[in-house]
């Protein structure tokens, strides 16, 4: 899996088509990612002694890491990315199109 947490993504397909956003959890186990203000799903909780109000919260869940693709803000459009070899001898992840460093 090539998506780190923090990586800029956007959503390619489904009710979410078009939004980018920031990965803010990472699974390769299942190959999902959770993107900030994608999948946005309810969930009911009973008081308990942290959170003596309980009540209903909005939050992200994981979405199929197919649905989404890097996003180069240099040309502005999302890109497939590739490994490289920079001049100082290490491995980075560029973009395809741009062949911008992944920041």
């Amino acid at each position: 899996m090539k998506f780190r947490r923090g990586d800029k993504v956007q959503i390619i397909t489904g009710h979410y088509k078009g939004t980018i956003g920031d990965i803010i959890a990472v699974s390769p186990k299942t190959n999902k990612i959770k993107v900030e203000g994608v999948n946005l799903v309810k969930k009911h909780t009973k008081p308990s002694p942290n959170d003596p109000d309980g009540g209903i919260y909005e939050m992200e869940a994981f979405i199929d890491a197919s649905n989404a693709m890097h996003y180069d803000a240099k040309i502005k459009a999302p890109s497939r990315i590739r490994m490289s070899i920079n001049k100082k001898g290490e491995k980075v992840r560029v973009y395809a199109k741009s062949g911008a460093e992944v920041k």
